[in-house]
């Protein structure tokens, strides 16, 4: 089951990772980058949309008093990380908005222990401080800010969406399906971002057209498009969903932290996008620092105490001190409660009877 789990999690991640290398092809076309993530959203919506009314129409029951957890999911968890991602690509290359992204699990460590107040092993912070030890290195901090820096801040935010959608899978119960939740997701995404995508402008003819990323392939844009759709979106979440079921959140994200090192292949490939020395040292450091934090995460952690821990050598509050008994209990050289009093009765000579109540 387990090794079942880890493959699923593992072909989802590389499903995923096409859908930046698709993307580009849609925005050499002439679509903006919130017109491929409108596109993109309300097509895998709507297929998703379709499949489960056929075969599982109880998963598109949404309880009513899930109406705003649903809509902040659509929002942060779909809206937030992809239109994100998807503007960070045309100021990035594809693995290092990737890389930024994937900062996730360690704002996820972050969150946890600072306001969820919950005590976290150490490897979390040392993954944390790998983590930020390799992003400096992807961005060569030390000759100044080479990449776009609002790529990057772009980037950041992504991974805090991101962040989001990891929390938000973690929180909600069993009245929730999965499936439905993702379906709905990306239609209330597709509908958040109509103001700002406005499909009734987008060309749609450039569908009907073959596009050439800078120094990659030439591809029809219509076949990037359904392989995004349907491979890096619909097959993607759903094996991912699959993958958490069998594994667990933590080890299903940290799995999919390979779509980093997926898009920047397929970008390398298709696109014909290269990383340097520095960012290929730095990603592999963020991607340390990432599965150290997350794999931290998922190990039990106690939550932290809200008053002050009892000195070493003191009892906690309320612990009998040492040579007292325990609160109601009997002073030590004292008969428990009911037990004859040292110089009682001898044994085997009767004891007078008690005054006993009328009946008794």
């Amino acid at each position: 089951m387990r090794h079942a789990g880890l493959a699923i999690a593992f072909v989802s991640a590389w499903c995923f990772a096409f859908s930046g290398p698709m993307a580009k092809y849609l925005i050499a076309a002439g679509l903006a980058p919130i017109e491929a993530v409108w596109a993109r959203m309300a097509g895998a919506g709507l297929l998703l949309l379709a499949v489960l009314a056929v075969v599982k129409p109880g998963a598109l029951r949404i309880p009513r008093s899930r109406l705003p957890f649903f809509g902040v999911y659509a929002v942060v968890a779909v809206a937030g990380v992809q239109s994100l991602y998807f503007v960070a690509i045309t100021r990035l290359p594809v693995g290092i908005a990737l890389l930024l992204e994937f900062m996730a699990p360690v704002m996820v460590v972050v969150w946890v222990r600072f306001v969820r107040k919950v005590r976290l092993a150490r490897a979390a912070f040392v993954g944390a401080v790998v983590a930020v030890l390799g992003l400096g290195i992807v961005v060569e901090a030390w000759q100044g800010l080479r990449l776009d820096a609002l790529g990057l801040l772009l980037g950041l935010a992504a991974g805090a969406c991101c962040a989001g959608y990891f929390l938000m899978s973690d929180s909600f119960g069993d009245d929730v399906d999965p499936l439905g939740l993702i379906a709905w997701g990306m239609l209330g995404a597709a509908t958040v971002l109509v103001p700002f995508a406005r499909p009734w402008d987008i060309p749609w003819e450039a569908f009907t057209v073959s596009a050439t990323p800078q120094g990659g392939f030439t591809l029809p844009v219509l076949a990037a498009y359904l392989w995004m759709v349907l491979v890096a979106t619909v097959t993607a979440y759903i094996l991912g969903v699959t993958a958490v079921r069998r594994l667990s959140a933590a080890v299903g994200a940290t799995v999919a932290s390979l779509e980093v090192i997926g898009g920047a292949v397929v970008a390398w490939a298709l696109v014909g996008e290269t990383l340097g020395v520095f960012q290929i040292v730095g990603g592999l450091l963020v991607l340390t620092g990432a599965l150290l934090a997350q794999t931290a995460s998922a190990k039990p952690a106690a939550p932290v105490p809200d008053g002050p821990e009892p000195v070493r050598g003191e009892p906690a509050r309320g612990a009998p001190l040492r040579g007292e008994p325990a609160r109601g209990g009997p002073v030590r050289g004292e008969p428990a409660r009911g037990g004859p009093v040292r110089g009682g009765p001898v044994r085997g000579v009767a004891e007078p009877d008690l005054v006993r109540a009328p009946g008794a």
